[in-house]
């Protein structure tokens, strides 16, 4: 189906106007246009492309189809080669003529008399009234014209002519025109399809806006700037409008809603806005109605940030009570604008704060170490996740201060509480864990295990719900070994811990090979690993997926010695690098991971408190524990080390360390340094490329077959189904684990003898290696 658009509507207006009937007229000498406003003339040359007979009065152009009245009357002559009037009607654009013009010979313009006597030899287009053809005319005329429906304001007439000098309209279809109501709003629509985004750019920028319109675009946009949003931009300017735009009331909803999804593709709007001065609120105004002015939430941040410096000073009941109130007062802001920026970070940082006062009124419950495990593992983890997130919202110092003396004030109380619950607990049972007499739990091959030095059980739990995009994680937890720290907890949670034993000399912590006496430096580790078939893949060493592997990745424990309270902002980076590590031994062939770790820690902003320990009492010390001299009395929180009894351990009490000033630290009694979890992965969609399976053949003696596969691994099982990836579809009495590369299967009811099936090889998960079509009873 073929559509008709306005130029070429006009064409063919034009070209009918030459038409006469052969039999009793002559063919006119040429078809006049007379525009005596110059309305045409934005048209003419997106004419001449669709009719090359169409010449126009003016200077001389012939490249361009345009020349003097002489030139004029030459190209009608047919003296002009380019211009052959035998083939095409010979169409004479007049722009500044009117009819009458011609008409009146004696005082026709002289430049213009060869042309007059054309009137009489052709023939002039107009309408039926005998006036010359206008846009408007021509447009809404039923009699010659288009019959469209053009609104008659004078706003629409302008809009049009604006159109038009854009070049705009006149190649729309009249399909699409009819029945339309063609207004100043639509054609201004055509030349600034979205306001909106105009008004912010110019807002932004206004010269580099202006500059890069032109003169009908510029006229447009203060036009809608009038009719659409009350104000105008050049008398009104851009205060004006920011306040508006901080108002968004009416039309400027439109735009406030447009800054607010893309406030960073126009940067200078927020420094004109922070210039406005907000309208003062009444005792019961609504908070919201100054939400878009930046000074309203500068000064609520400011308000905030005093009042939660001095709940540092408080009594946690009195701390809990204030933070609460404060979060009811500043949660409207987390709504705003201003906090999607990045500019209400105090009001951020207050909503993890007012879920640790909640959460920190609940303690670990049990009076046996397990039992205080399994009610952390329920909910004691989330007052910690919540700690770090409120750290971790806010960036400049003064920020930082204010929310650490607020978590600090609900904070410690709690950790200290559960701290000093785990040691009553721990001296009960004598201990957390027995020291590993067995290898770990049997792995199977293709599995990894991903060593996280400190990963805490509450970051674990941010781990684990990454990790769900790689696969089926899950989440569980132990002790690790006391002191919690690297040197023993490394081994602790190793496949060789069975072979590792400790040496009542040892002072640092460090265990030995117990085969060889040798201590259990890095070199001396990747070698048990290696001994026992465990490869020992190093930085970006993938290994062969076949076997049974060891790397380790991230680096909490380091980031967090080093920069104290900021590894709480910094936690995505290192939890990156973790994910990092797997998805690039996932993508070598690695099915199943473990993902363990040797301790947590604690983390306090303003520093652990301080616990005396007198030097000459300890032969190392480090911040939450000490190897005592054998004259050293022991403290009421004393262990042996449990690589090795003999090694007495004297630990701080609740949350305190022998060292001041620490903000990060570890090797002590908690359930945050001691529980430490463990994240079991299958991956999904893993390569299957670590086995190859081929179906050799299918042999069938009645409903009995047996089925050949290479090559003969004994994990593997067949199956006979009627859709190869449902096992509810299995036809077979049973499944059939592989001996010496085959399987031989049954198939339960003679019913499907004859009917078509798949043969499939699985792996032990289920997972189809290989598939092959075969007929029931062959």
């Amino acid at each position: 189906m073929t559509t008709t658009t306005i130029i070429q509507a006009l064409a063919e207006a034009l070209i009918s106007a030459a038409k006469v009937n052969a039999s009793v007229q002559v063919k006119p000498a040429a078809v006049l246009w007379a525009d005596a406003d110059s309305q045409w003339l934005p048209v003419i040359d997106r004419l001449r492309e669709i009719y090359p007979g169409l010449l126009g009065l003016g200077e001389y152009q012939p490249d361009a189809g345009k020349g003097p009245a002489i030139w004029l009357k030459c190209a009608v002559a047919g003296l002009i080669p380019e211009y052959p009037v035998d083939q095409l009607p010979c169409v004479l654009h007049l722009p500044g003529v009117s009819r009458s013009d011609l008409r009146a010979i004696e005082s026709c313009p002289r430049d213009l008399q060869p042309l007059a006597e054309l009137q009489y030899r052709g023939v002039l287009w107009g309408q039926a009234n005998g006036k010359d053809w206008t846009v408007n005319a021509f447009l809404t005329s039923k009699n010659g014209g288009l019959g469209l429906n053009v609104s008659q304001d004078q706003a629409t007439q302008d809009a049009l002519r604006q159109v038009l000098l854009a070049g705009l309209l006149m190649d729309m279809s009249l399909e699409e025109l009819q029945g339309r109501r063609i207004n100043a709003e639509w054609l201004q629509s055509l030349l600034a399809p979205n306001p909106v985004r105009d008004l912010l750019l110019w807002l932004n920028d206004p010269a580099s806006a202006l500059a890069q319109w032109d003169t009908s675009r510029r006229e447009v946009f203060i036009q809608r700037c009038k009719s659409d949003f009350g104000f105008h931009p050049v008398n009104d300017g851009q205060l004006v409008a920011a306040d508006n735009l901080a108002k968004a009331e009416g039309r400027w909803a439109a735009v406030a809603e447009l800054y607010r999804d893309s406030f960073s593709s126009y940067p200078n709007i927020l420094g004109l806005l922070a210039k406005l001065e907000p309208p003062q609120l009444g005792l019961f105004d609504d908070l919201a109605a100054v939400a878009g002015y930046p000074q309203v939430n500068e000064g609520k941040e400011s308000a905030l940030r005093y009042a939660l410096s001095a709940i540092g000073s408080m009594t946690v009941d009195h701390a809990r009570t204030a933070i609460l109130a404060a979060d009811k007062e500043h949660a409207v802001r987390r709504e705003w604008l201003w906090a999607q920026m990045g500019r209400a970070p105090l009001a951020l940082a207050l909503e993890h704060l007012s879920q640790v006062a909640v959460l920190s009124a609940k303690l670990p419950v049990g009076v046996m170490p397990d039992q205080l495990a399994a009610s952390y593992q329920e909910s004691g983890w989330k007052v910690d996740a919540a700690a770090l997130r409120s750290l971790a919202a806010v960036q400049s110092s003064s920020d930082l201060a204010a929310v650490s003396a607020a978590l600090r004030a609900v904070y410690w109380p709690w950790l200290e509480e559960a701290a000093r619950r785990l040691q009553e607990a721990t001296r009960t049972a004598g201990g957390l864990a027995k020291k590993p007499t067995s290898a770990a739990p049997i792995q199977s091959n293709g599995t990894c295990t991903v060593f996280v030095d400190g990963l805490r059980y509450d970051v674990a739990v941010q781990l684990m719900e990454k990790l769900t995009s790689l696969g089926e994680a899950s989440l569980g937890a132990r002790w690790t070994s006391m002191p919690s720290v690297t040197a023993s907890g490394k081994a602790w949670c190793s496949p060789v811990a069975h072979l590792v034993s400790g040496n009542p000399a040892e002072i640092d912590f460090e265990p030995s090979v117990t085969a060889e006496g040798k201590p259990l430096s890095a070199h001396n580790f990747r070698k048990l690993l290696s001994d026992n078939g465990v490869q020992p893949l190093g930085k970006h060493e993938i290994g062969d997926a076949d076997g049974i592997a060891w790397t380790e990745a991230g680096d909490l424990d380091h980031y967090g010695h080093q920069h104290g309270v900021r590894l709480a902002r910094d936690l995505d980076i290192q939890l990156a690098q973790v994910i990092e590590r797997i998805t690039e031994l996932k993508d070598a062939g690695w099915r199943y991971f473990q993902i363990v770790t040797d301790h947590g820690w604690l983390l306090l902003p303003g520093g652990l408190p301080k616990s005396e320990l007198p030097m000459h009492q300890a032969q190392t010390r480090w911040g939450r524990c000490a190897v005592l001299r054998d004259s050293a009395h022991g403290t009421p929180l004393t262990f042996g080390w449990d690589w090795c009894k003999d090694v007495q351990i004297a630990y701080a009490p609740g949350i305190t360390s022998f060292i001041a000033g620490n903000e990060y630290a570890h090797g002590g009694l908690s359930l945050q340094e001691c529980l430490v979890p463990v994240i079991t992965l299958k991956a999904s969609g893993a390569p299957s490329s670590a086995v190859t399976v081929t179906i050799k053949s299918v042999i069938w003696k009645g409903l009995r077959c047996v089925v050949q596969v290479e090559p003969a691994d004994s994990g593997l099982t067949v199956d006979i189904r009627t859709k190869p990836a449902l096992a509810n579809s299995s036809i077979a009495a049973s499944t059939k684990a592989l001996e010496n590369g085959k399987a031989n299967l049954a198939i339960a009811d003679d019913e499907h003898l004859g009917t078509a099936a798949v043969v499939v090889v699985l792996n032990q998960d289920g997972d189809v290696l290989q598939k092959s079509a075969t007929t029931i009873g062959g």
